[in-house]
């Protein structure tokens, strides 16, 4: 889906997926199929759309089928593309297509890289939330009262339901599969997410294949990881896992984003929700460093910004003093008309550097006291693309405030 969507009670909001095509195409020699083109016209930039509401595998399948088509005719337009692969960017659940694809489809001779930014590689526990609680409160009259049974009905979200010990009972958690009995779950859909899972553990613990995977994990955000039974047949979410608090990107917690392939740790931690890991400046940075080919050039700049390279003393006198020297990257559309400036500090107050001409732009900074400062160095023209630099300051006598 391209823009902000989601299904109220259900699924989370996510932003969509245009601005990341148009990031993609913009800064890389990718390019899309119009609406309007031939289908059969080669394109090495392909939106993938699936069914979410039915198997992984089922998904898996047809991605197979759709790579298949689409790499062949792409190999075929140069000599020297004869080999080329794929690399995967995935979002939540597309990451499971993707590795199910990957892993048990035959796709790892054709795949180079898989990236995945909040893939619940052993499941979310929200899942397992809207099978036993069906509709969220107060949500009834909004979505309809069919919703919860249509939910029950999915493969899908059996299949997003955790593969991990996540029900709190004595003596120990859980596993979902191991509670008989519970409201709202098909015992049979839930057995079958079980195989499915396990025969993704299997395939990735034994695997000969060279598929690099970078999963992109969200911290920071108050993320259902447990629950516990409350009031009879309801299950009230708990935010830890025997008492640690581990977060996650609030739909996905840090134990699920990353296991996967030997893989403990995600390759990127942004601070940020699950619905807009795909548009966090941190996520697009660690996109630049994994699809530029090598070797690797600076990364380029967003749009309506120019990236800006700094020079300050990395020690200065007290009293004297500290020149800043910035230089705006040259090609970009107004790099020598930039308004830079520097803040110490964190202070309220911007100090204008002088435009210099060709992209130049100097000033001093004076009144430092002893000790390590901070400078950010921006423009208006330069949005988000601020520059840090720390400056020591030493007294007269050689002694400082900082260490």
């Amino acid at each position: 889906m391209r823009d902000v969507h989601g299904l109220p009670g259900l699924s989370p909001l996510v932003e969509g997926y245009t601005d990341l095509l148009d990031w993609l195409e913009r800064h890389f020699t990718l390019r899309r199929r119009l609406p309007d083109e031939d289908p059969r016209t080669p394109a090495n930039l392909i939106a993938f759309s699936y069914d979410w509401r039915l198997s992984c595998r089922y998904n898996a399948a047809r991605l197979g089928e759709r790579v298949a088509k689409e790499l062949g005719r792409w190999r075929q337009t140069a000599p020297g593309r004869a080999d080329a692969k794929v690399v995967f960017v995935c979002h939540s659940m597309g990451g499971l297509v993707a590795r199910q694809y990957v892993e048990q489809g035959g796709g790892a001779e054709l795949t180079r890289r898989m990236i995945t930014l909040g893939t619940p590689y052993r499941g979310s526990l929200d899942a397992l939330l809207y099978l036993v609680n069906g509709l969220r409160r107060g949500l009834g009259r909004l979505v309809g009262p069919a919703l919860s049974s249509f939910a029950r009905s999915l493969p899908s979200l059996h299949q997003l339901a955790p593969d991990y010990a996540c029900l709190a009972g004595a003596p120990a958690l859980r596993h979902a599969w191991e509670v008989t009995g519970l409201p709202g779950v098909d015992e049979d859909l839930l057995k079958d997410a079980q195989a499915f899972h396990s025969a993704l553990r299997e395939s990735a613990a034994g695997a000969a294949y060279a598929v690099e995977y970078l999963p992109v994990g969200g911290v920071l955000q108050p993320t259902p990881t447990t629950a516990e039974f409350d009031r009879g047949e309801r299950l009230a979410p708990l935010f830890t896992i025997e008492g640690e608090d581990e977060g996650g990107d609030g739909r996905v917690p840090c134990l699920s984003s990353a296991h996967v392939a030997g893989i403990r740790r995600p390759a990127c931690t942004p601070w940020e929700q699950h619905g807009s890991l795909q548009n966090n400046p941190a996520v697009r940075q660690a996109l630049w460093g994994w699809l530029t080919p090598e070797p690797r050039v600076h990364r380029g700049p967003e749009q309506g910004q120019t990236p800006l390279g700094v020079r300050t003393p990395e020690v200065v006198v007290e009293a004297e003093p500290c020149e800043v020297r910035v230089s705006a990257a040259r090609g970009m559309p107004g790099f020598d008309e930039l308004a830079v400036g520097v803040r110490v500090d964190g202070g309220e107050g911007v100090r204008r550097l002088r435009n210099r001409g060709s992209g130049r732009y100097t000033g001093a900074v004076t009144g430092l006291t002893p000790g390590v400062h901070r400078l950010e160095i921006g423009g208006r023209h330069a949005p988000g693309a601020t520059v840090t630099a720390l400056v020591l300051v030493v007294g007269h006598g050689g002694d400082t405030d900082g260490e």
